[in-house]
């Protein structure tokens, strides 16, 4: 048995939660939070969930019933939500210097480093202070190993008298208790066993994550890889999932939106692919990379079949660049190339590829060998700061290039859509 301690720490009904945070008078009530265009409801209080509101459900057909139960609906507040994702991960890394992020409402600890401490009590502690820096509820799951964290964090969830907090490791040493709570955890439930696998275990007869753990490692491996083989292991208090606090780096940078309504103008369509790149360019400078190839696809609906066309289309750079100018040259190039008149188009994306640290780049001698083209890279790059600096300072948008578009019908419609509390100055609460 492994002597390893994992926690996950997982945010309760985390988009949910942050629209609560800067609106108490919601608390204990209802609300929902919809996906962009406001189009299925992908988040839920638990209220709401009493009420039967299912994940995932259409708005257009939800909002009657929802208008009817007092339900209140918010439309996704991406920046909203990133911000306070990371108030929670710097919160957690006061009290665990071993962390994974694993997701925007989910990180890993890694706590047999705290063996002197009350485990549990030490994570209601976590628990507790999370809430009072940031507002936002948190469960946390502690076992012996990742796999079992997970289903420790479900069972927070689903045990009235857990105080938000369930440890696996506690009964560890009772086999028997441990082998009731593996029964009741359905293997759609295991964390690492998808849809297709799930179907395959049963037809073998294997239903629980019990009966995954029993199984032999030959067999776990022939049937599901080597993956299979972790999660048996893991289940069996074996740790084999080790933490991963540095992220492999990102492989390609995508910005796209589906419009708010269909858009059949090409100016409205080019307005968006300029503001889409800039956004990539934004994330691209943010995570210290250089884009070598630039795409940009642009598509109508699938649902109305006399009115089909979609393409893409790419372009390789001379060089690795992060120069918003420059991607937006291209990308409006590729734009113009794919539009076609007549067409309602429902959604605009672009892709930046090939993506690599500056540090690693093969440099030109021409270059190397010209003042000027060194004085012009200085240029893009003050540019580049000075541009990130006071978007970042006085909210994204402050400054950004004409051709983005004033008016941007084509934006996506977010009809209930709360303020920026916490990114944007002007939208800061006012008290009296």
């Amino acid at each position: 048995m492994s002597k390893a301690v994992y926690a996950l720490v997982d945010c309760n009904n985390f988009y949910c939660s942050c629209e609560r945070v800067f609106r108490p008078d919601l608390k204990g009530k209802p609300i929902v939070v919809l996906s962009n265009n406001d189009g299925c409801i992908i988040s839920r209080s638990n209220e709401a969930k009493v009420l039967g509101v299912k994940m995932a459900a259409p708005y257009f057909k939800q909002k009657s019933f929802l208008l009817r139960n007092n339900v209140t609906v918010f439309s996704s507040n991406y920046a909203l939500y990133g911000d306070l994702s990371n108030r929670v991960m710097n919160t957690l890394r006061t009290f665990c210097p071993d962390m994974e992020v694993y997701s925007i409402d989910e990180a890993f600890l890694r706590l047999d480093g705290f063996s002197t401490y009350n485990l549990t009590e030490y994570a209601r502690h976590i628990r507790q202070t999370v809430y009072q820096w940031t507002g936002i509820p948190v469960s946390i799951g502690i076992a012996p190993t990742k796999t079992l964290a997970k289903i420790a964090s479900h069972f927070c969830k689903t045990i009235s008298d857990s105080s938000g907090v369930f440890s696996i490791s506690d009964i560890w040493e009772k086999p028997e208790q441990v082998d009731r709570l593996l029964e009741t955890v359905p293997v759609t439930d295991i964390w690492g066993i998808g849809r297709k696998s799930a179907e395959k275990l049963n037809r073998y007869g294997i239903t629980t994550a019990r009966q995954l753990r029993d199984r032999e490692n030959k067999w776990l491996q022939k049937m599901l890889t080597v993956t299979g083989l972790y999660t048996g292991l893991e289940l069996r208090g074996i740790s084999s999932i080790a933490l991963d606090d540095a992220p492999a780096s990102r492989r390609s940078i995508r910005s796209s939106r589906s419009f708010g309504k269909p858009v059949t103008e090409k100016s409205h369509a080019q307005e968006a692919t300029v503001a889409y790149t800039v956004r990539a360019a934004e994330k691209l400078r943010r995570d210290g990379l250089l884009a070598t190839t630039i795409s940009v696809f642009i598509k109508t609906s699938k649902h109305r079949p006399g009115d089909l066309h979609a393409e893409y289309c790419s372009y390789t750079l001379d060089k690795p660049t992060d120069y918003t100018p420059l991607l937006v040259h291209h990308a409006s190039e590729m734009l113009r190339k794919m539009f076609r008149e007549g067409h309602q188009y429902q959604k605009v994306g672009v892709l930046l590829s090939g993506l690599e640290s500056p540090h690693n780049q093969q440099g030109s001698l021409l270059e190397v060998t010209s003042p000027q083209a060194q004085k012009q890279n200085e240029f893009e790059a003050k540019l580049m700061h000075v541009t990130d600096a006071i978007n970042k300072k006085f909210g994204r948008g402050t400054v950004q290039l004409a051709a983005e578009g004033l008016g941007q019908p084509w934006k996506m419609k977010q009809e209930n859509l709360s303020p920026k509390y916490t990114t944007d100055w002007s939208k800061l609460q006012e008290v009296e």
